[in-house]
């Protein structure tokens, strides 16, 4: 299915880091050939580990997908792609990772595998790490993929089936990352885990700081409130050039009938007057992802998107190239 979407707003291109925003499969050739840069990043996917549509989802929100009026939105996930070395990393496992690994194929060279040089894990949710499970006997049955993870997820892939299985087959290769410390791929990139609050219920949580030849990208999908973290989110956005961070719910009371604080994410509209104060230039850098079925910003067009616009920041889009 084609996906399409608006670009983000003028002010995210005035940074010079956003490269494209483009979807027909002809602009897509024409990216993999000659128009992307060396290093960046593909965002592949924006929506919450249930996808949308949403199973089980009577609401409006997922019935518009099934009367045709709008698009499948796969689950957060973005590649690193490095065109010099012809490799690519992922960000996230989701569970929609074959047609991602698939839409990463353009950038590389046809006749080079699909599989990843590496994948980098945030948590055990099931939008970031379902996904290994194509990568065993049952699917693509592939031998020693590098999966970076954490201490917690390291045990709990490594002694919980069917994820122990990957591991004594050979499919992966647990690699165990350490805050604050980076770790380098290839020549010029490195990638810096940094420990974030979330419901911790199997793992750790964390977030990447992912940083090329000449950019640092921030990517927070999951992160239970900015005030619960020990660390000034606002700081971090200033040391880096583009901010992916959690926009799961727009607001408070989007699930009816449900206790948010068991869920707890920092609403987008808390977000946006959090940052009020920044800097036209800072606010730029921020872009929303991780959107639950519920969001409006998953939609083409809401007058929430159209708020966040005009609020200085930006929407994440499946598609979306960040150059490093």
């Amino acid at each position: 299915m084609q996906i399409s979407f608006q670009p983000l707003a003028i002010a995210l291109f005035l940074t010079g880091i956003l490269f494209s925003c483009r979807s027909s499969s002809e602009k897509d050739k024409e990216n993999s050939t000659n128009t992307v840069p060396d290093q960046f990043i593909n965002i592949l996917g924006i929506a919450q580990d249930a996808g949308y549509p949403q199973a089980g989802c009577q609401k409006t929100c997922c019935a518009d997908f099934y009367k045709g009026n709008t698009s499948k939105k796969l689950i957060t996930s973005l590649a690193l792609v490095d065109r010099q070395s012809q490799e690519y990393w992922l960000f996230e496992a989701s569970p929609d990772i074959g047609g991602q690994l698939n839409k990463v194929q353009q950038y590389i060279d046809s006749n080079r595998s699909q599989l990843p040089a590496g994948i980098f894990i945030s948590h055990a949710h099931i939008g970031h790490y379902a996904g290994l499970m194509q990568l065993g006997r049952e699917a693509m049955g592939a031998s020693n993929i590098p999966v970076y993870v954490m201490p917690r997820m390291d045990s709990f892939i490594r002694n919980n089936g069917p994820w122990s299985q990957l591991v004594s087959l050979g499919n992966i290769r647990l690699q165990q990352l350490t805050a604050d410390s980076s770790q380098l791929i290839g020549r010029t990139l490195s990638i810096r885990p940094i420990r974030v609050p979330h419901r911790d219920e199997f793992s750790e949580t964390v977030g990447f700081i992912i940083e090329g030849k000449k950019k640092k990208v921030l990517f927070i999908p999951d992160i239970d409130k900015w005030e619960k973290w020990d660390r000034d989110i606002s700081r971090l956005i200033r040391e880096v050039d583009i901010a992916l961070i959690d926009g799961t719910f727009y607001q408070d009371g989007e699930l009816p009938g449900r206790n948010m604080s068991e869920i707890p994410h920092p609403f987008v509209a808390e977000s946006m007057q959090r940052f009020s104060s920044l800097p036209s230039e800072e606010k730029a850098k921020i872009l929303f992802i991780h959107f639950n079925h519920t969001n409006p910003l998953l939609k083409m067009k809401s007058a929430e998107k159209e708020q966040v616009k005009k609020a200085g920041f930006g929407v994440a889009e499946e598609g979306m190239i960040i150059a490093l």
